[in-house]
């Protein structure tokens, strides 16, 4: 084993799983480790990394740390929104769409090192480890992936601590004692939460687990205006103020957080076919997806909008099983970036305790037509005695199914 693999780029995190990774990693396969951490946004200091890892006798040249927000946003999160990607009519996918990215950065370091594999701290229950793994191969095809999960026996909290004493791993006093009765997962745009007694489908969570927004019930007695400006599907402004798309994701969230908006709690279907119940807060996402489609119904003509309907939970379903580097999911976003061309314009919506609702909307791209609309005199913008026609033709099948009693 120890033959096979020279150099490992790993996903490294700093806390305990991985740090107990990195170790083994070294003792099992005698191979140099390259250590990777990214910055989605996941609110953490991330330079104890870089610490804890020299402190493992990783090489400062193979301590790759990066800030990866704005690709996230810009490159991730904002295709996926131009999609209106929902994954089972809840999801807003925010885990599922950051192991993309923090593959092809996996991938890019180990190129650059000359590393021949690499490793993640991902569970063999688990969604992760597809979606790490099957962006690894699709962007280095004969990369090796270590998941030692899937090898090593330390399959217990205990078991991690008893490896991390013996082999000298500093850990968080808090990680020790078990800070988080959850297992955690944040970026900017959202932070997860599983395990512990969240196993238990009927368990209700204290409202202390919530981190990043209040409870509706907390939230301000005064409803909020927020007007977010639209540029091919994309928001580009929000209350008249240009914004990166990070800085447009970090708003949105605080604005959202304030309100009590995007708090999910839910049982989802696993792509490796076991059913796991996931609490999720996705503030700015969640503002996202109503302002979205508000736009959409404003620009969109009706089939057009339709077809993307139809399409979204093939596409969220993609996401959530780690296809994003696949010729599928690139087709459909094609198709779909295409749909955007006319998605120009601006939205107002009020925030107020967990709801959303849209209460305006512009575009110099509307298909919307008063003179057609109206229940005013229309002055023959539209013949309703065209509608007979209409009304008549799309029956003809149903009259002759009555008639041979079919209906």
């Amino acid at each position: 084993m120890s033959n096979k693999v020279k150099r490992v780029v790993l996903a490294y995190s700093g806390g305990l799983d991985t740090s107990v990774i990195l170790k083994w990693l070294q003792d099992v396969y005698q191979c140099e480790v390259v250590t990777f951490t990214a910055d989605i946004g996941q609110g953490e200091e991330l330079e104890p990394a870089r610490k804890k890892a020299l402190q493992l006798g990783i090489k400062k040249q193979n301590i790759f740390i990066e800030d990866l927000r704005e690709e996230f946003v810009r490159d991730f999160v904002f295709p996926m929104f131009r999609a209106n990607a929902v994954y089972e009519g809840e999801y807003l996918l925010g885990t599922s769409i950051a192991r993309p990215l923090i593959a092809k950065h996996m991938i890019e370091i180990a190129k650059k090192t000359g590393a021949d594999a690499i490793s993640h701290g991902a569970t063999g229950k688990g969604n992760d480890q597809v979606r790490f793994e099957l962006g690894a191969y699709a962007l280095k095809p004969d990369v090796k992936v270590i998941a030692p999960w899937r090898e090593w026996d330390l399959l217990s909290r205990e078991k991690l601590l008893a490896y991390a004493d013996q082999h000298g791993i500093p850990v968080d006093f808090k990680k020790r004692k078990g800070a988080s009765p959850y297992s955690m997962d944040a970026n900017m745009l959202h932070i997860s939460y599983e395990g512990g007694i969240l196993e238990d489908p009927d368990f209700a969570p204290e409202d202390s687990m919530w981190r990043i927004t209040v409870s509706p019930e907390k939230a301000p007695n005064k409803p909020q205006i927020v007007e977010l400006e639209y540029k091919k599907g994309d928001i580009v402004a929000i209350d008249g103020k240009k914004m990166t798309p990070a800085q447009v994701l970090a708003t949105l969230n605080e604005l959202g957080g304030k309100h009590g908006i995007g708090r999910l709690d839910i049982v989802e279907n696993r792509y490796v076919g076991m059913k796991s119940r996931g609490c999720y807060e996705t503030p700015g996402g969640t503002i996202m997806l109503k302002g979205h489609r508000a736009m959409e119904s404003l620009t969109l003509d009706r089939e057009v909008l339709a077809l993307k309907d139809d399409l979204m939970p093939r596409y969220a379903r993609l996401v959530y099983n780690g296809y994003w580097f696949t010729p599928e999911r690139k087709l459909l976003q094609g198709l779909i970036d295409a749909s955007q061309e006319y998605v120009n314009g601006a939205v107002r919506l009020k925030l107020y305790k967990g709801t959303i609702m849209c209460v305006g909307r512009k575009s110099k791209n509307s298909l919307f037509d008063s003179k057609v609309v109206t229940f005013e005199d229309d002055a023959g913008a539209y013949n309703q005695k065209d509608a007979e026609g209409f009304i008549k033709l799309n029956a003809l099948r149903l009259r002759i199914a009555a008639k041979h009693k079919r209906i």
